[in-house]
This record gives C-alpha cells, structure tokens and sequence, in this order.
C-alpha cells in the first residue's frame, strides 16, 4: 500500500472517520516489519492491542475460605442481651418531688412556647397587613378592579 494512502488513513483514524475495513489494512499495514521511521509510533500501537490478546494469566490464584467468627458474634449477643435486661428491669417509678418538679418544668415550657407563639401571630399579622398595602398599590398601578 503506497505511503500517501497510510498517512492519510492515519489522519482519518485519528479524527474518528475510519471504518472498521480501514482500521483492519492499518492494522496489516503496521504488522509489517518495513514500517517508515515517522510511523514507528503507530506500528506499537496498532500491534498492542494484537499482542496483548494473546497474554494470558497463567499463575494460580489463593482462594481462602470466608470463616464467621462465632466467639465476637457470641460476646455482641450477650452485650445486647445485657442491655436489654437492664432496660426492662429498670427503675421507672418517680418520686413525689420529681414529680412536682417534672409537672414545674413543663408548665414553664409551655409558658415560654405561648409567649413564643403570641409574638410570632403579631408578625404574621404585621406581615399580612404589609401584604395588603402591596396589592392595593398593584391594583392602582395596573388598574384592575377586584
């Protein structure tokens, strides 16, 4: 094959535009051992994919058995069943005191949330009146009727 045809399947190889029949002549053409110096660079690799399918792996790989270490599967068992033991047997029962203090606690939590919630209606309120205004001023700008 003539040295003009290679260079110019090498530069269609390069910009994606070469069909498969093309590839296969640039592949034959670079397994030749007269490849001009300039192209040496494309004879190893076009001849890399032809050596590398004949590799093979011939050693012979270690294959250990999964074991289950039952002795930590063991000690999580009794941990969790520990645990468990002591949450169900757990003293639940309040004194008179803790009690009374629980009962304190709550009623000045649920004081702070109303006190929490009454400022938060005066701001929606401020808002929704801000609102207003906004629309009324829209309705004079654009002159809709509501």
């Amino acid at each position: 094959m003539e040295l003009a045809n290679i260079e110019k399947l090498i530069e269609r190889y390069e910009n994606a535009e070469t069909s498969l029949k093309e590839e296969q002549m640039l592949k034959e053409y670079f397994q030749q051992e007269n490849v001009p110096a300039h192209l040496l660079e494309y004879k190893a690799y076009f001849n890399y994919f032809s050596e590398s399918s004949t590799e093979r792996y011939t050693k012979t790989l270690p294959v250990k058995p999964r074991r289950t270490n039952w002795k930590w599967l063991s000690v999580a068992a009794a941990v969790v069943l520990m645990v468990s033991i002591y949450s169900i047997n757990k003293p639940g029962k309040l004194s008179v005191e803790e009690r009374h203090e629980a009962e304190l606690a709550y009623q000045e939590t649920q004081k702070a949330f109303q006190l929490i919630s009454q400022n938060l209606n005066k701001g929606n309120n401020v808002a929704i009146a801000g609102l207003q205004e906004f629309g009324k001023a829209q309705n004079k700008v654009f002159k809709t009727k509501k």
